[in-house]
């Protein structure tokens, strides 16, 4: 039987899903027959989704251990020598998230389209194959009742017509058998009505759920994308708000990678089963309907096959014949006899002529190559593209999977850095005159007057000697602000070696003269150089 299949070889990727371990919830081992009715062959494809829920929860287990130890186990006295490396580790953690569901994206758009396309294939060849049926069913029943009513009703009118006639009485009941042997292989046909509504019911649920199985793989790419460039967005602009949010979607999105892996696995694991035998699960499916060697000649369809019709076609054509020379014979020598007869004879003439017609195609339809072409092509579709798009979207769903573990990851490293910089920053005091934003906000107060400095003071002896301001005006510039702070700390060079007034430098050092005579000062003279140096 094997011998006689030459156009329709397995891809070995069904056979490698074909090996996949079928088990039932009892862990008891199965056959890998495909048997969708069974309860136990049900149970075996629930498993591998079952074996996805586990890996789901190995993922979030991880993720859980590791989002408590970034938590709990902190170092303070290594955070300033890390914070440059933690932001090259979220960094390059999000640029590989980022690569890594771009490419899962992208292998999830081929893998939607291939599956829909084996889908597609599948259901065009099962309405062509319902087509041809319907056709056969069609014409079969056309012609036994024309045979039935019309042939039989000009029949008996015919016999009132030739009663005197015995010898034309005599050719009216052999043709009325040549109709009932036409009837009677008509009839002996298979009924192939059953099987016409069995596959326009299927075409259309797989039409129907293929539908919405696309639209919803369509949705949960846009979605991964978005959420993907929505995270990277966050990382971007250090906004807290959008990364908590994308890290609930994270979750969310992580879960939904798991279940369609299952979904996936199973279905392609089950879709395998079929694909390695089905013409075995068909000769089963089809055994109470149809005769095993009709099956079987559709199936293969081989020269060397009998065809199961070729007799009742040859019974139909030859009794077609005889009565077609039987009405010749009448219209020829009992018209000119009993001419009311002529329409009833050349009535059963058109029905003769239109019954061969039926004939012809008839015997096209039932030729075993339509048929088995349309159900080459749906192997082709399902086992082919369907089952390749398939393990596609299984990739796409562990690679998304590998994607939001890894912005999971990165994105609580992120908090943690833009928590320690929004700390950092409210430490700073507002009043610090070396706070580059609160001379900034109070630099328009030193351009509107003059800029007042203390005159030498003696570092040697400790104590105050002389304090004469300035005369002269001091525009907005850093020299004269350099040179004023240079004659404020007694022109020490260990203090004065770089300006550090308008550039945002860190506060210099102070020396314990400088400290002393500073704080020396009386309120007078304070209230005399104005609130230049007020702390």
């Amino acid at each position: 039987m094997s011998s006689a299949r030459v156009d329709y070889i397995a891809p070995w990727w069904t056979y490698w899903l074909h090996e996949f371990p079928h088990v039932n919830l009892r862990f008891q081992p199965l056959d890998h027959t495909f048997k969708p009715q069974d309860e136990n062959y049900q149970q075996s494809l629930i498993f591998l989704g079952c074996v996805a829920a586990a890996g789901l929860g190995v993922n979030l287990l991880c993720l859980a251990i590791y989002l408590s130890c970034l938590c709990c186990c902190r170092k303070d006295e290594e955070e300033e020598e890390s914070k440059k490396s933690n932001s090259c580790c979220v960094t390059w953690a999000a640029v590989a998230a980022g690569l890594i569901c771009c490419v899962a994206v992208g292998v999830g758009f081929y893998g939607n389209s291939e599956t829909n396309d084996g889908v597609y294939q599948l259901t065009y060849s099962l309405y062509n194959a319902n087509h041809t049926l319907a056709g056969v069913d069609s014409l079969v029943t056309g012609t036994a009742g024309g045979m039935q009513s019309g042939l039989n009703e000009h029949l008996s009118r015919l016999g009132e017509i030739f009663a005197a006639r015995g010898d034309f009485v005599q050719t009216l009941q052999f043709m009325q058998q040549m109709s009932d042997n036409i009837i009677k292989q008509l009839l002996g046909l298979p009924d192939w009505e059953k099987a016409k509504v069995d596959l326009a019911a299927i075409a259309d649920q797989t039409a129907y759920v293929e539908y919405y199985r696309w639209l919803t793989y369509l949705l949960i790419l846009i979605l991964d994308l978005v959420i993907c460039l929505a995270a990277c967005l966050g990382l971007a602009k250090q906004s807290r708000w959008l990364l908590t949010t994308m890290m609930v979607c994270g979750v969310l999105t992580l879960i939904l990678s798991w279940a369609s892996l299952g979904a996936d696995v199973a279905t392609a694991v089950g879709t395998s089963d079929f694909c390695v035998a089905p013409d075995k699960f068909l000769m089963n499916q089809t055994k109470d309907v149809i005769s095993s060697d009709i099956v079987h000649y559709y199936l293969y369809c081989s020269q060397t096959l009998p065809n199961p019709f070729q007799q009742s076609l040859t019974v139909f054509q030859r009794s077609l014949t005889t009565m077609q020379i039987q009405i010749q014979g009448l219209l020829q020598f009992a018209v000119p006899l009993f001419p009311t007869a002529e329409r009833d004879l050349l009535s059963i003439q058109h029905l003769l002529n239109n019954s061969e017609a039926s004939l012809h195609q008839l015997t096209a339809l039932l030729d075993c190559r339509g048929l088995n072409k349309d159900y080459l092509d749906a192997l082709i579709g399902v086992c082919y593209d369907g089952v390749e798009g398939l393990l596609y979207l299984c990739l796409f769903s562990l690679l998304a999977a590998c994607a939001f573990s890894v912005m999971l990851c990165a994105i609580p490293r992120a908090w943690r850095q833009i928590a320690n910089r929004d700390r950092d920053y409210d430490d700073i005091d507002d009043g610090d005159p070396f706070n580059p934003q609160s001379r900034r906000m109070t630099s328009h107060h030193s351009h509107q007057g003059n800029m007042h400095s203390f005159c030498s003071y003696s570092s040697s002896i400790g104590s105050q000697t002389s304090l004469q301001p300035p005369t002269q005006a001091v525009t907005n510039a850093p020299l004269s602000e350099y040179m004023n702070q240079s004659a404020l700390f007694g022109g020490n060079p260990r203090y004065e070696n770089v300006p550090l007034i308008g550039r945002g430098s860190p506060p210099p050092s102070y020396s314990p003269t400088m400290r002393a005579t500073y704080l020396s000062m009386t309120e007078d003279q304070i209230r005399h150089f104005g609130e230049d140096f007020r702390v």
